[in-house]
């Protein structure tokens, strides 16, 4: 998506507006009715009428609506990637459950993970390899999910597992050489990648520190007895083969990400694995979840069972109703409201790009920068505002690092100042917004509301904070010097 330079001659910061305030009255009635069931369907409508508002603004600025549907086209395409992703995924979960990789991680999980530090040393686990693997979607799409499961065994709160989740994740994605994330900021304002990574340990290492130190002391005095844990884990032995060879799936995807293989084909490849370890180590349960029906032969009943996992999930049938809540799940067609999201959010964004509400929002926006923190902070709010109306992280990272570069310059601030700000904003804030891509993949790969895990995400919530301070104390704020602060401009 390329943003336009000049926005069209007669728009205004009323007309520009309108869309907004729409929008945001919409989705402000549509939590208020539907509550945390708002992403089920209330707010796709709220984000296809602001969608319809923007291309009326457009209409009469001279915009026509060839050209409005033109980028609302051109927006959905930038998240077809994550959308493919998002549908591996389901694919990912329903096998995996199937084969018994999940129930593996449960069952050996309540063994070894303390209730009492569950959400401290899950935010540092996931910290530990998302670093190693750069994607925090892959942690939560893998690690999460059996980490969610192990909450929920142990009584825990899956809000707060889910900030605890994420929190780490996102601070592995953004200190890893190999996130995309981390590469787009630094070029997208031309500094150099390992300088960009130790710049930002200034916030992210502070954040992370406070992070764990509220995580430390969340208590968990109604964590589950032993007596019910164990009695999960006859549940759990009793419908599946359990065996630690079922985590080789989980390794076998760490391992592909590692070696820099793309999400999609390594997240199907996982998934596809989790189907063969379904055939060889769990044929009775592939044979029950095709409805036990052997009519047509073992073989066709098998490759029936493993099917259905892969579109429709896995569907648990034990005598414990805790186990089969915590087991029923996945699959591709869990993921299509989420699809559906997704989908709205880009067109809105796509339709405010081609319309040039959104550069002009922007122009704007910089008006009122007068010192090194107003810019910060101004680029902060940018970078939120961007995630909430484009509602991917990569634009709102792309754009305002091309558009502030020269302003920060005339601040005399190096440009690892904007590169740190957009990730401490851009990044981290992608994940607390409902129809953004990150928010809703992360709340339909956990399985909790994106506004009912935010409040608990403390990282992603401190480090915005911590930039601003910082752009007023004037600390860690690196001043404009010699040309070796744009080494990637000179090519």
């Amino acid at each position: 998506m390329i943003l336009s330079s000049k926005p069209p001659a007669g728009l205004t910061p009323l007309l520009a507006l309108i869309p907004i305030i729409f929008l945001v009255t919409l989705l402000a009635c549509s939590v208020y009715l539907f509550g945390a069931d708002s992403s089920f369907g209330a707010n796709q409508i709220a984000l296809i009428l602001a969608t319809c508002v923007a291309a009326l603004v457009g209409r009469r600025v001279g915009i026509s609506w060839s050209e409005a549907q033109n980028g609302i086209i051109e927006g959905i395409g930038v998240g077809l990637a994550p959308i493919l992703i998002l549908l591996a995924v389901g694919m990912l979960i329903g096998t995996w459950i199937l084969c018994g990789t999940v129930p593996a991680m449960i069952y050996y999980g309540v063994q070894v993970l303390n209730p009492d530090i569950f959400y401290a040393a899950s935010t540092v686990i996931c910290a530990i390899v998302a670093i190693s693997i750069g994607s925090s979607w892959t942690v939560a799409g893998t690690l999460g999910i059996g980490l969610m499961a192990i909450a929920t065994s142990f009584g825990l709160s899956p809000a707060i597992t889910a900030g605890a989740i994420i929190s780490g994740a996102y601070f592995g994605d953004k200190l890893s050489p190999m996130s995309d994330t981390t590469n787009l900021a630094s070029a997208a304002t031309g500094v150099d990648l390992f300088e960009h990574i130790r710049h930002m340990l200034w916030t992210t290492v502070p954040a992370f520190l406070l992070a764990l130190v509220i995580f430390a002391s969340i208590g968990s005095s109604e964590a589950t007895a032993p007596q019910e844990i164990e009695e999960l884990q006859q549940a759990i032995a009793s419908e599946f083969n359990i065996g630690l060879h079922l985590l080789l799936p989980l390794l076998l995807m760490l391992g592909l990400v590692f070696k820099r293989v793309p999400a999609f084909p390594a997240i199907v490849i996982s998934a596809l694995t989790g189907a063969i370890f379904a055939l060889v180590f769990q044929p009775d349960t592939v044979i029950q979840l095709a409805g036990g029906d052997e009519k047509l032969g073992r073989a066709f009943a098998l490759f029936k069972g493993v099917w259905i996992s892969l579109f429709a999930g896995y569907t648990s049938n034990s005598n414990s109703a805790f186990l089969n809540e915590l087991l029923s799940k996945g699959g591709m067609s869990s993921m299509l409201n989420t699809v559906w999201l997704i989908v709205c959010a880009l067109g809105l964004g796509g339709v405010l790009e081609r319309t040039g509400i959104l550069s002009y929002l922007l122009q704007i926006s910089l008006r009122g920068v007068k010192s090194t923190g107003s810019l910060i902070t101004t680029t902060v709010l940018t970078c939120l505002g961007m995630n909430v109306l484009t509602a991917d992280q990569f634009i709102s990272i792309a754009i305002p690092g091309r558009m502030y570069a020269d302003e920060y310059e005339r601040h005399g601030l190096s440009r690892l100042n904007l590169s740190r700000t957009l990730e401490d904003s851009a990044t981290l804030t992608s994940a607390l917004i409902p129809w953004n891509t990150c928010g809703a993949y992360m709340s339909a790969t956990l399985g909790v509301a994106t506004f009912s895990y935010a409040p608990y995400a403390f990282f992603n919530l401190l480090c915005p904070v911590i930039a601003i301070i910082y752009g007023y104390t004037q600390f860690a704020i690196k001043p404009l010097e010699q040309s070796a602060d744009r080494p990637q401009d000179a090519a």
